[in-house]
């Protein structure tokens, strides 16, 4: 929650319930960031127009009963008004005033950092709808990029997270360091942290692959054969 706080993209109740909009309706009037309406306003275009009608009417069918459930998440909401700017802006910029920077210099870096984080996370939702290869669904938008992969540290392997939004790896393999988005998951899992992981068996991602692939391997490479 703390660092979701460090990337100020609003509440982690409003980023669950725009993602789980996002995969139920995705590239529709009711997905929040719906790549049909171009590249801006999926990537960043969104933010600054008021809600599609349609995606009014289904957010509030959403279930958001586990994170209404979950304290943390709560209280994130209760107190995003003064919880957000602190820990994205307050905390970095006054460690590094306190280790001897200029006051300027610590919070025009601060800025910075913040442009190109919420940025990369921006490009999941326009590049990785846009441009790519997919191996899993080519009926998809959703396609894996193989630079947003390495922008992100592991966020680029799109079509394989909507072909199997449930797998927590987001990815075929996991594929080992590149991805440390996962590997911060399977931390967390070997300190309890994280349990009951879901992961698509090898025979389905191969199936569905067979079944409605574009004929390329994870890497974006053509397949001989399956």
């Amino acid at each position: 929650m703390l660092c979701h706080c460090l990337a100020y993209q609003r509440t982690l109740v409003t980023w669950v319930r725009d993602h789980r909009l996002h995969h139920k309706y995705s590239d529709t009037d009711a997905d929040p960031h719906n790549s049909s309406r171009g590249f801006f306003f999926s990537h960043i275009g969104w933010l600054l127009v008021k809600n599609h009608p349609e995606v009014e009417k289904r957010k509030g069918l959403v279930d958001m009963s586990d994170v209404y459930a979950n304290p943390v998440l709560m209280y994130q909401k209760r107190n995003a008004k003064w919880l957000l700017p602190l820990i994205s802006f307050g905390v970095p910029v006054g460690i590094h005033y306190m280790l001897g920077e200029s006051f300027s210099v610590c919070w025009h870096l601060n800025i910075v950092r913040y442009m190109l984080d919420s940025n990369l996370t921006f490009l999941t939702n326009s590049l990785a709808h846009s441009w790519g290869y997919r191996p899993y669904d080519k009926t998809m938008v959703a396609c894996q990029n193989f630079p947003l992969l390495l922008a992100t540290m592991g966020d680029g392997f799109h079509n394989f997270h909507h072909a199997f939004p449930w797998d927590y790896r987001g990815a075929e393999l996991g594929n080992g360091c590149i991805n440390h988005v996962t590997k911060f998951i399977d931390f967390c899992a070997s300190k309890g942290w994280a349990y009951d992981l879901k992961v698509a068996s090898e025979g389905v991602i191969r199936n569905r692959m067979k079944r409605t692939g574009d004929g390329t391997d994870l890497w974006g490479r053509k397949m001989v054969e399956f």
